[in-house]
């Protein structure tokens, strides 16, 4: 029974979202809970039937199975179908096709335009990514809720506009257009972006790093490089970023789910795999002419994983300077400032890190306990603390706590 606990979620998790795509490529976005409550029903018939007579030899076929049965099922109630559904799409939409089937190309052509579905510009960032999260991913309103340390209300609310938006769109998911594509694939990857940094630095629970989200971002920008359609340069581009940056995911936290800051990293713990599957979408991502935000962050990145090398810090820093000019944010001119730090030294960098005026940051304070460490072990201390008190994160709350002791073991509290 343990194994089947295991399986079934780890099914649900990877199946449902394919399942609910394919539905809906079939019923219409329109009607969207009907597929998904197929897909649950599918579901739910597997933890009755495995429970007794356990699990199949090939579990996944046996739930295409269940579902393609299931659908035709849901086809036969002609009086339902007739009066609540087909009088509602249009002609194209409620075309049945007699050899409904769930095949690798079927799956990925209707997730591929779930994703652009998903990534509707009239919905807030947030209400995306919930939706996406929701959708594509297979999360409950609970873990969607914990990912972004939001209520559940909150949570049902934005999922409720965003749906409503979803079903109300005229998407067709049928088949992508390029006009579709050109107008929405800047949104689908930055909704891609953000679901991978929620995951490689989550701001709830108890744990730095959410692996499922930057697997399911990895997975979701994947189908779009394997796509002839959405394969950009920019798409390969944010895949190397997630590949060089999953690369360190196993060395950024302790098993507790401490951080381990990245001097402290055990390099050996890095995935060779991963790094040079990065290097192959940069390359790729390298073909044209784009220069975007994730060509910048993917350079930095490879640099971060890439081997020691002594102009290392100072080619980083290049790549700040152009990222800053192309799309200025708090976060990018803090780490610019780690990076001159590395280069220019922690007095010079202590002095940009002041003219950026961002007090009201943790991360702010977090640098500059950093960069004082070694130089007044008071103002360090005062910036930690600091840094504690501005942040929502637990899991940062202990790794600067330690930052602290450790200077306290080293040099002895501050003077009063």
């Amino acid at each position: 029974m343990k194994k089947l606990n295991e399986l079934l979620p780890h099914l649900f998790r990877l199946e449902y979202s394919k399942m609910t795509a394919v539905l809906c490529r079939h019923f219409g976005l329109q009607h969207i809970e009907t597929a998904e409550d197929i897909a649950s029903e599918t579901f739910l018939k597997a933890t009755e039937t495995w429970g007794v007579n356990g699990i199949p030899e090939n579990p996944t076929a046996w739930l295409y199975t269940v579902a393609k049965n299931k659908t035709k099922d849901h086809l036969k109630r002609l009086s339902i179908f007739e009066t609540r559904i087909k009088g509602n799409i249009q002609p194209e939409a409620a075309h049945t096709e007699p050899d409904f089937d769930f095949t690798q190309q079927t799956i990925a052509d209707s997730q591929l335009a779930m994703i652009f579905a998903v990534c509707n510009p009239a919905n807030s960032t947030e209400a995306q990514i919930c939706l996406a999260l929701q959708i594509l991913c297979g999360f409950s309103v609970e873990e969607i809720a914990n990912a972004f340390l939001t209520g559940k209300e909150t949570v049902k609310k934005r999922l409720l506009r965003a749906r409503a938006s979803l079903r109300n769109d005229n998407f067709q998911i049928k088949q992508l257009t390029e006009d579709a594509i050109r107008s929405r694939l800047d949104t689908v990857l930055r909704t891609l972006y953000l679901l991978f940094n929620e995951g490689y630095f989550s701001r709830s629970g108890d744990h730095l790093v959410r692996k499922d989200l930057c697997s399911e971002a990895i997975r979701l920008t994947l189908i779009l490089v394997e796509n002839p359609l959405t394969n950009t340069t920019k798409a390969n581009a944010l895949l190397a970023l997630m590949c060089f940056q999953s690369s360190r995911l196993d060395a950024r936290a302790d098993d507790a789910g401490d951080a381990i800051l990245f001097e402290q990293q055990d390099k050996t713990l890095w995935s060779k795999e991963l790094i040079e599957k990065g290097n192959y979408y940069f390359v790729n991502a390298c073909s044209g002419n784009d220069l975007s935000k994730y060509h910048l962050e993917a350079g930095i990145a490879y640099w971060h994983a890439a081997p020691a090398n002594k102009n290392k810090w100072a080619h980083i820093l290049e790549l700040y300077n152009q990222l800053i000019l192309l799309e200025y944010s708090p976060m990018t001119a803090l780490n610019r400032t780690f990076a001159f730090a590395k280069v220019y030294g922690n007095e010079s960098a202590i002095v940009e890190a002041e003219k950026l005026g961002l007090e009201e940051i943790n991360y702010y304070h977090s640098l500059l306990g950093y960069l004082y460490a070694g130089i007044d072990t008071g103002k360090a201390i005062a910036h930690y603390t600091t840094a504690i008190r501005l942040t929502r994160s637990p899991s940062e709350k202990k790794t600067l706590a330690k930052e602290i002791e450790r200077l306290v073991q080293k040099n002895g509290p501050p003077p009063l």
